[in-house]
């Protein structure tokens, strides 16, 4: 049965690390991990490829690694997710004055609408990725999710508009394409983990997605199942390192050990008389360091990325308390120790971590369902909406692909972890619904031009 599915592929270019996933759906609408491999990153600063040989070689070894999780996988085209501190956003407003008033408002003339959009003034160099209509307006009635059907003489909407650097994301698509690999769309990653960590309540109820990685931490916020805000935080996990190799004195490679074994986001919380023995360099003598130091550094550049998200819904009028969601914290950095407790404490609303595990099948390496690969997985469920949608040509021919053993979870060592079940089982949560059908974005059409200018 679920051979007849498409096998996608997510690949996610971090600052950090590159990632490559191979899901393909079963017959309960759940994505079967085939193949899994990663590396690390060094050609990315900030979430944007600075040089592109050292990517292309990155993005090789993660995909020979998901080789060798499973042979039989055979990759040509993947899904990449689009980040980094040149991706900005504004709000705009179209009207149009119908032709036809007469008639009722057609799919055409919202579409027209969104057009007009992309010719909005941006500066120079940039390129807009997305046009997100919001609120619609027909004539005096405000505040329309949808206004097909709907009569009258005028139809406006408030739209949110998402820019990106035109070389930024050429560099990108070159080094995926240089990799031998076609790209069949560039996402926006805030978009794609949002799609991974959040039920369809969450987008009802209102929630901030804080995606923390390596070089940047991606925001998206929903209201009223809207996206209402996008932003890129220029700090993330890689800053926090580099303020405890500074701050303390160490390698990066001992400073970025010491935030994953011992870091934690609240000084309060850390143990006054435990101290961390750092080996000495070349004859000099061993250092000690205080936990609570180290958890002090951590809790400043943590609270600086927090205002940031502060600062954020204030702008669109989303602090206190509008979000009934609250924020769900994602990415790898979202895995410090008592990141919630001070996420609470600084924004005000309530936080809890977004795993993808939501969407993936039973059985897996946890490794998988961490928050690190939400991205991925977002990248993964964006591939089978286009796919269900038939936004994009698919092979229809598949060939048999079984989860390999090395992917499957242990079975004894399952036994012995309880499930953090506090939810009554009989309330499952809804998956989203025509979630991506509202984000027409074109990244992939800038190289489409770009190749009919030298035909």
């Amino acid at each position: 049965m679920n051979n007849e599915q498409p096998i996608i592929v997510g690949l996610d270019i971090g600052t950090t690390k590159i990632a490559v996933i191979a899901g393909r759906k079963n017959e309960f609408g759940k994505l079967e991990i085939l193949g899994f491999g990663k590396a690390n990153s060094n050609g990315v600063k900030h979430g944007q490829v600075l040089n592109i040989d050292e990517t292309i070689k990155a993005i090789k070894t993660a995909l020979e690694n998901c080789f060798a999780s499973n042979p039989n996988l055979d990759i040509k085209e993947v899904y990449v997710g689009v980040a980094g501190h040149h991706i900005k956003s504004l709000q705009t407003r179209g009207d149009i004055v119908r032709q036809k008033t007469d008639e009722e408002i057609t799919q055409k003339e919202i579409d027209q609408l969104i057009d007009d959009q992309y010719k909005t003034y941006i500066p120079a160099g940039d390129q807009i990725i997305d046009v997100i209509p919001q609120e619609f307006t027909v004539d005096n009635f405000q505040n329309i999710p949808n206004p097909i059907g709907y009569g009258g003489v005028k139809i406006g909407a408030n739209f949110h508009i998402i820019t990106g650097d035109k070389n930024a994301i050429k560099n990108i698509n070159r080094s995926v394409e240089k990799a031998g690999l076609h790209t069949k769309d560039l996402v926006l990653q805030p978009l794609a983990s949002s799609s991974a960590v959040m039920g369809q309540e969450d987008l009802e109820a209102g929630v901030a997605i804080v995606d923390i990685g390596g070089g940047t931490t991606d925001l998206a916020v929903f209201y009223e199942g809207i996206l209402k805000h996008t932003a890129v935080i220029p700090f993330a996990g890689e800053n926090i390192t580099n303020d405890i190799k500074t701050g303390l004195g160490v390698l990066k490679t001992q400073a970025e050990q010491m935030k994953v074994q011992f870091g934690s986001a609240l000084a309060n919380e850390a143990k006054a008389n435990a101290y961390i023995t750092i080996p000495g360099l070349r004859g000099m003598p061993a250092k000690e360091i205080s936990v609570k130091n180290l958890a002090n550094i951590i809790q400043a550049r943590m609270s600086e990325i927090m205002d940031f998200v502060t600062y954020h819904l204030k702008q669109v009028g989303l602090d206190n308390k509008a979000l009934n969601g609250g924020i769900i914290l994602t990415g790898g950095g979202s895995q410090l120790k008592h990141l919630i407790q001070l996420t609470e404490y600084v924004t005000g609303l309530n936080a809890r971590i977004g795993f993808p595990n939501e969407h993936l099948a039973a059985g897996h390496i946890e490794e998988l369902a961490k928050p690190t690969y939400s991205t991925c997985i977002g990248l993964i469920l964006k591939g089978y909406d286009d796919y269900e949608h038939n936004r994009k040509e698919f092979e229809r021919e598949y060939k048999k692909v079984e989860v390999p053993d090395a992917l499957k979870k242990n079975e004894q060592a399952e036994a012995q972890v309880a499930e953090p079940e506090t939810v009554d089982a009989t309330v499952r949560r809804k998956n989203l619904t025509g979630f991506w059908s509202k984000f027409k974005d074109r990244i992939i059409d800038l190289f489409k031009e770009e190749e009919d200018k030298h035909l």
